[in-house]
This record gives C-alpha cells, sequence and structure tokens, in this order.
C-alpha cells in the first residue's frame, strides 16, 4: 500500500485537501496503474509558520515535502531506477499542480523503503 504524508504549512494547505489528496492518488496511479487507487493512503499535515524551520530561522514559504512509504522489494526491481524517477517527477507535479509552480525547485519526495514483514495492519505483521 503506497503512503504518501505531505508537510505543508496550513495556510497553504488550508482549502486545497481535497484537490491535493486527489491529485496525489492520481500520480500514484499514473506509475503502479489504476488498482493502486483503492489502496493509495494520503495524509496530510499542515503545520503552523513557527512550527517549521529552515537554517535555524522559522520557515517563510517551504515548498511541501512528501514522503512515500514503499516496498522495500521496489527497489530491487529490474526497472527500479525508473519507478523511482516516475514517483519523484509524478508527486512533484501533483503537488505543483495543486500549490502552483513556485514550490517546484522546493518540493522533496522522499522514499521510504519497507522490508517485508515489517509493517503491522490490523495487529497482524503483512507479508
Amino acid at each position: 500500500m503506497p503512503h504518501l504524508s505531505v508537510h505543508a504549512l496550513e495556510s497553504d494547505l488550508a482549502g486545497r485537501e481535497t484537490a491535493l489528496i486527489r491529485a496525489l492518488t492520481d500520480a500514484v496511479v499514473a506509475v503502479y496503474g489504476e488498482w493502486a487507487r483503492a489502496i493509495a493512503d494520503v495524509r496530510l499535515i499542515g503545520l503552523p509558520p513557527h512550527r517549521w524551520g529552515i537554517g535555524g530561522t522559522p520557515a517563510q514559504a517551504p515548498s511541501p515535502s512528501v514522503t512515500f512509504g514503499i516496498r522495500e522489494a521496489a527497489f530491487a526491481r529490474p526497472d527500479a531506477d525508473e519507478i523511482v524517477a516516475r514517483l519523484g517527477t509524478a508527486v512533484t507535479d501533483a503537488v505543483v499542480e495543486v500549490f502552483g509552480e513556485r514550490v517546484r525547485a522546493g518540493v522533496t519526495v522522499e522514499l521510504v523503503a519497507t522490508p517485508a514483514g515489517r509493517t503491522g495492519v490490523g495487529g497482524v505483521v503483512a507479508p
């Protein structure tokens, strides 16, 4: 299950939640296929400006950052480099679609690998 957590300033996020969830889900589908739509999990985390710092001071206009949870096995596939590139591009484009071109240069997409057997759902370890 692809998990996307987005950190953005609350003031930037307000009113854009539905559009961002839709755009990020569409980005996942563009890379993985329609089967992934039903399991794409998007979580939006809005931060007040004084709770996001860059360079030791509160950030003035940070671009959203996305943490994308992905199965570790995806990095072992022969097409892993292509998948990583496509995910980075598709997710960045989705964020820009919602927030505008001004954020593109600073959008961060971090792919975080989860080894098999290291996730639990409903109290049961998922394979």
